[in-house]
């Protein structure tokens, strides 16, 4: 209930891999989620493996975060070690039953907070908990940036039309 609903449509230009960040109102603190209409939430997807290792030398789970923290209010402070993304930058890659593999991605400039270990040993949850134990990761932008982080990205009203235009256009 503390969390606004941000998407981004088709990133990287593939139709309906949409990403959902869901924005604290502290403003800081992003959580990166699959949208609901993302292919693996869709019926018949099963999901085979989740790797957080995006690059011989680049994996997630060795993402180390060091500092003081206040979890009680979700902000962070002096934070060592956290790998920077770009919009751009993946967090995994996610392999489906049918060999379909989606690259999953952070979709907001900011530090990686934490990487999502429960889905490794339990797929599931990205399907049937999306917005809740079933996120990807915890990203977080530096403090300058965290007004304009949500340019580019849709309102749920927005991502509501968005979704209606497929629907439209695929009947």
């Amino acid at each position: 209930r503390y969390f606004t609903r941000w998407y981004k449509p088709d990133v990287k230009g593939r139709p309906c891999e949409d990403f959902c960040v869901l924005q604290h109102s502290n403003r800081r603190i992003c959580v990166i989620t699959l949208a609901e209409a993302h292919p693996l939430l869709q019926s018949g997807k099963t999901i085979k493996n989740i790797n957080y290792q995006i690059s011989a030398n680049c994996s997630r789970l060795q993402n180390k975060v060091s500092g003081k923290s206040k979890r009680t209010c979700l902000f962070i402070f002096q934070m060592q070690g956290a790998q920077f993304l770009t919009e751009l930058a993946p967090l995994c890659r996610i392999s489906s039953s049918d060999g379909e593999e989606y690259t999953i991605y952070s979709c907001i400039r900011g530090r990686l907070i934490e990487v999502n270990e429960n889905i490794l040993s339990n797929p599931a949850l990205l399907q049937e908990k999306p917005s809740t134990e079933g996120y990807i990761a915890v990203v977080l932008p530096k403090f300058e940036e965290s007004k304009s982080i949500t340019q580019g990205l849709l309102t749920q009203k927005e991502y509501e039309e968005v979704l209606l235009k497929r629907r439209g256009s695929a009947s």
